[in-house]
């Protein structure tokens, strides 16, 4: 794949908190000249059955991506999984573990936003919220927001639903990237320097944490990210090329809920493309083709 073309692979759709749909998603991606693109919902793979049967000749190639929410004694990651086989059982049980532990965290909060505040939802406003792929914060915010709770769907995370913390309800970074080596994917740590909240990892801490999550069979670094300073990029592909990662390079596009442009990366930026993107674009198009024969 030539440098001038462009690529996304994190984007979430309506599956999980995005406001696109799978097909608006592909249509959007049309429209913007995106050459590659992944959509990589929390905790679930179901974009990645919608889309291929809609792509037709001359369309973006498109690979298989997810990620994953996980936490331990150490802190909070979100794992990206690309170009893994859907069908394979590591993956489907990871997508299982994590969306039973997503649909207690919505039950756990609306419990406390009922009891700390007194905030009470109408039967038809849960049933909806429910009804979703994999239901989270923003859709509790969205929720607030139209019955008044709250003004901004901003302000209810932050001043109400963040209230609430969980440290059990997670997946745990290992299981996660050895789900996706399991089900013959690759898997990379999305937006490295963002931790906890407002937490910035960077320098000593990050390379610490990059080679813990080694140990485990972590294999690549998000490097090019939308709102990344030329001072984070440039670290994370220092850490790339000395520890021999691969790179990927995604928006985090939501759609209207968050302020993201498609294919705002921060990749068109970059004089020329690292080493260990061109790797990775090259072991991924091979994964995906041994998985669709």
């Amino acid at each position: 794949m030539e440098q001038h073309l462009k690529i996304d692979l994190h984007m979430h759709s309506t599956v999980s908190d995005g406001t696109d749909t799978p097909e608006e998603i592909l249509a959007r991606v049309r429209e913007a000249g995106i050459a590659l693109f992944a959509v990589t919902d929390h905790d679930a793979v179901k974009a990645g059955r919608i889309i291929p049967p809609l792509l037709a000749e001359g369309d973006p190639a498109f690979l298989t991506g997810a990620e994953f929410s996980c936490r331990d004694e150490e802190g909070k990651y979100h794992i990206l999984g690309y170009g893994y086989d859907p069908d394979a059982e590591p993956i489907r049980k990871l997508v299982e573990t994590g969306h039973g532990l997503r649909m207690n965290k919505v039950q756990a909060r609306l419990d406390f936003l009922k009891k700390e505040f007194g905030f009470a939802f109408p039967e038809k406003e849960l049933n909806w919220l429910f009804a979703q792929d994999n239901p989270g914060k923003p859709h509790i915010a969205n929720l607030m927001v139209r019955l008044g709770y709250a003004e901004t769907k901003e302000q209810a995370i932050k001043d109400f639903i963040n209230r609430i913390h969980f440290r059990n309800e997670y997946v745990r970074p290992e299981q996660a990237i050895q789900s996706i080596l399991g089900g013959g994917g690759i898997p990379v740590l999305a937006h490295p320097s963002y931790g906890d909240g407002d937490q910035l990892i960077l320098g000593a801490e990050m390379e610490k944490r990059l080679q813990r999550l080694m140990e485990f069979g972590l294999q690549g670094v998000e490097a090019f990210y939308s709102g990344f300073t030329p001072r984070i990029r440039g670290e994370l592909l220092s850490f790339a090329e000395r520890l021999g990662l691969y790179v990927t390079a995604g928006s985090d596009y939501h759609g209207k809920n968050k302020l993201i442009d498609l294919g705002d990366t921060g990749l068109d930026e970059a004089a020329a493309w690292p080493e260990g993107l061109r790797r990775f674009l090259n072991d991924t198009e091979k994964k995906q083709k041994k998985h669709e024969i």
